[in-house]
């Protein structure tokens, strides 16, 4: 199994190469992946958190070859780090802003606005921007057609799921934007966390059922009682580190909030009920 290191750049294909950021964690995982594609002209798709070493790390491998700085999305260890490349290369930033929440981006300012289906072409390279929005409200993954090869930010995550967080986090918006993955034509997965995925459509499946067996949870955790989220993150995440509670009652809100919508739970303040 591959060893992920920080600030080494590891060609994963002709024209692939990964440069991992060295902010290490439970949320990150080995850390923040940032791609650069291409041969002659290069876009890097995701610069990271804005760490000097890892933004020199970058520049050394792109030279003067950087064309693009495309973004998934504005969560502070994936785009900030644009800024600075930007500076040193001059290259011209794509993603899609986000209202504020506490855990965006709020210096993101891109140059082109990319939205759903637009595309980026580099030299014998093209990038297809695809909206999938749950995990954050401006998320984009990018298809490079070329190789059937989806980066997928933190929409799909190797070894972990990401959390939903409301309220720019939406469970309802995630489960759709992972069965939109299923009607793509991919060979690989690309994620922000973690190593390439080589069956996609097997990983987008496992987690919609570990996402439904989740919501199942939180069903069941409402037929025993109604609760605030602390009472409920107890019942539906038993099999989770309570360490990890604060972080799990992120995604149990999303979760409740999808089963509102579809009328099978609700609220009176801050405690939770099934209808």
């Amino acid at each position: 199994m591959e060893n992920i290191v920080p600030g080494i750049a590891v060609e994963l294909m002709p024209g692939i190469t990964r440069i991992t950021a060295p902010n290490p964690g439970v949320m990150t995982g080995p850390g923040t992946n940032a791609y650069i594609v291409g041969t002659r002209e290069l876009a890097v798709i995701d610069p990271g958190p804005d760490i000097e070493s890892h933004v020199k790390a970058l520049v050394a491998a792109v030279g003067d070859r950087l064309r693009w700085i495309l973004c998934t999305h504005t969560h502070l260890d994936h785009s900030p780090a644009a800024r600075a490349l930007k500076g040193a290369t001059n290259a011209q930033i794509g993603g899609l802003a986000c209202a504020q929440d506490g855990r965006q981006d709020a210096e993101f300012c891109p140059d082109q606005v990319l939205n759903d289906g637009d595309t980026i072409r580099l030299d014998g390279v093209t990038l297809r921007a695809v909206h999938t929005p749950g995990h954050a409200s401006n998320h984009l993954c990018y298809l490079l057609e070329e190789k059937r090869l989806l980066f997928t930010g933190d929409h799909v995550m190797q070894g972990s799921t990401v959390v939903i967080s409301p309220p720019d986090g939406n469970m309802l918006a995630y489960f759709a934007s992972l069965d939109r993955l299923l009607g793509l034509d991919l060979a690989a997965l690309a994620p922000g966390h973690g190593r390439l995925i080589e069956t996609p459509h097997d990983e987008v499946r496992k987690l919609v059922a570990h996402r439904l067996k989740r919501e199942q949870k939180v069903v069941d955790a409402l037929a025993l009682r109604s609760g605030t989220l602390d009472e409920l993150v107890a019942l539906a995440y038993d099999d989770v580190s309570e360490k990890l509670h604060p972080v799990a009652r992120r995604s149990l809100h999303a979760h409740l909030l999808k089963l509102a919508a579809e009328g099978r739970a609700g609220a009176d303040g801050d405690r939770w009920r099934a209808l």
